[in-house]
């Protein structure tokens, strides 16, 4: 029997303007199982953002329960939370969000520099074999402005697996990039996820929800339809009919 890393229950979230009232999530049931890779989906202001925020714990639910691999967000201070964000939780945003003056390898580290079990030689270990597991063991050095976008995309995946979280999480993680590149990127996730990782994949691109195992669509803070992919797209195979513009 499979482990619930994630579940949501009647999540409701309200936001105020004024004298307005803004119903962003309107009673959310949700459970996303170990080893998924599930994709949310959503036009703009469907409520796949506020859904991500919460799920990587950076904004409450008004109401409702949020129960993230056995432990009820609810009840935890701001500390606490941002604890439980450092160790069960891996982040790939869309614009990277590498530090500009640091290399690749220091770029990997930094979160292991807010968890004090790991010491400065197991914080460098970690992260050059998270760098291996992205393919870019000869960018360790480089910074951010010596590589490509894909390459940077590929260290911000780097960054996510280094404290082994329970689930990563990535928005809109390949709007920034060309086809081909995306492509490589989505590879990457998709076999990350054959080893075991659960990944949940926020994206308006239906030709990228077909890569992943899940689809989860949101509509005006409703989830309109939650389906599995019953013909899922292999990104290698698909890079391989693409043509070769550049090295990723």
């Amino acid at each position: 029997m499979s482990k619930t890393i994630i579940e949501i229950e009647q999540l409701r979230k309200d936001f105020y303007v004024g004298d307005i009232t803004v119903h962003a999530l309107r009673g959310v049931n949700m459970s996303i199982q170990e080893g998924e890779f599930v994709a949310i989906m959503g036009t703009s202001g469907s409520g796949k953002s506020t859904m991500l925020n919460i799920l990587g714990c950076l904004d409450q639910p008004t109401s409702g329960s949020y129960t993230l691999d056995g432990t009820d967000i609810s009840a935890l201070s701001r500390n606490e939370l941002a604890r439980l964000r450092n160790r069960k939780l891996g982040f790939v945003f869309q614009s990277y969000n590498l530090l500009p003056r640091t290399s690749a390898l220091e770029n990997v580290e930094l979160p292991l520099y807010y968890n004090t079990l790991v010491g400065a030689r197991e914080r460098k270990e970690r992260a050059i074999e998270a760098l291996r597991a992205v393919g870019l063991a000869d960018r360790m050095d480089h910074m951010p402005n010596q590589l490509s976008g894909g390459q940077q995309q590929r260290v911000a995946i780097a960054r996510a697996l280094v404290n082994d979280p329970v689930v990563i999480l990535a928005d809109e993680a390949t709007g920034n990039l060309d086809t081909r590149t995306s492509y490589e990127v989505m590879a990457l996730f998709q076999e990350l996820n054959q080893k075991g990782k659960t990944i949940v994949f926020v994206t308006h691109e239906p030709d990228i929800a077909r890569l992943t195992g899940r689809n989860i669509l949101f509509r005006d803070g409703h989830i309109l339809r939650d389906s599995m992919v019953t013909e899922k797209m292999n990104a290698r195979a698909i890079l391989e009919t693409l043509p070769i513009e550049q090295e990723v």
